[in-house]
């Protein structure tokens, strides 16, 4: 049976459970008619649009040490198991660190709503788990996040194809992410997949105003491998798309760094072996 993926309308009676069923079977859970408005995430492409067309983005350049600041493609990520660096730059946002600060505001209001709404989202996840799995989380999902410094708001532009790209080169190779969970508004253009588990490649609904989610690394590690981390990617346009940009605005859902995640594992040493593999530290 081919999986698909189905949004779940955020204010229906079986919301919760819905969302949890599709993240726990494919890893990825799409909700409708949430509170995110999808008027400020429209007016944050447009404006990042402008930014990374003709902003003064090179006067952000990243911090290697704090992460936050401007990426430009040529650091950008190499997927683990890939040789080809991403086709994409994109911009870290944190509370705390460097930004346009005429840019500060907009996004500073929408982290904090998306945060606010992540938090209970985690706090469905943990409601769902069964006895087996939440009896092993060392605090509840949804306060370790509570006051952390770590959670990252990227500003993704991928840039239109100019036909010189390496080859086998894509905007986004399949990866998993690292964090808890990522709350992504769908973004303006198409592309995104989700890998499936008969090993076939789902499109990701992105009709404008969706959002979605998806588990990544930690949240696995925290739930002994109950919720998966899930391959994603996102493919090159074809045809005259190609002369289109894509933003993208994903939230990365970070544990304060002393976090216990596992036997193994606080969500800082967690989180350092993944940057050391992607090569960004």
């Amino acid at each position: 049976m081919t999986q698909t993926l189905i949004a779940v309308d955020y204010t229906a009676d079986n919301a919760k459970q819905a969302f949890v069923e599709s993240l726990r079977e494919t890893g990825f859970g799409v909700l409708k008619n949430h509170p995110i408005q999808q008027s400020a995430v429209a007016d944050i492409y447009s404006t990042w649009q402008r930014y990374f067309n003709e902003g003064d983005k090179h006067d952000y350049e990243y911090n290697k040490d704090t992460q936050d600041g401007f990426f430009p493609s040529s650091v950008s990520e190499v997927a683990k198991g890939f040789k080809q660096k991403d086709i994409k730059e994109y911009f870290h946002y944190y509370p705390w660190g460097q930004c346009p600060e005429a840019l500060r505001p907009q996004l500073q209001s929408y982290y904090d709503n998306a945060t606010s709404l992540a938090a209970e989202l985690l706090s469905w996840v943990e409601s769902e788990s069964p006895t087996s799995v939440s009896q092993h989380y060392r605090e509840p999902l949804s306060t370790m996040i509570k006051d952390s410094q770590q959670t990252l708001l990227r500003v993704l532009h991928y840039p239109p194809l100019q036909g010189n790209e390496e080859p086998d080169a894509i905007r986004a190779a399949a990866h998993e992410d690292i964090n808890l969970l990522t709350i992504l508004p769908a973004a303006n253009e198409p592309g995104l997949q989700v890998k499936g588990k008969d090993g076939n490649w789902l499109d990701v609904p992105c009709d404008f105003g969706n959002l979605i989610v998806n588990i990544g690394d930690m949240l696995q590690e925290a739930s002994g491998g109950y919720f998966p981390s899930t391959t994603h990617r996102v493919i090159n346009p074809e045809g005259s798309d190609q002369s289109r940009s894509r933003i993208s605005l994903p939230l990365f859902l970070h544990p304060r760094p002393e976090v216990v995640l596992s036997d193994r594992h606080t969500a800082k040493s967690y989180l350092q072996e993944r940057l050391r593999e992607l090569g960004v530290i």
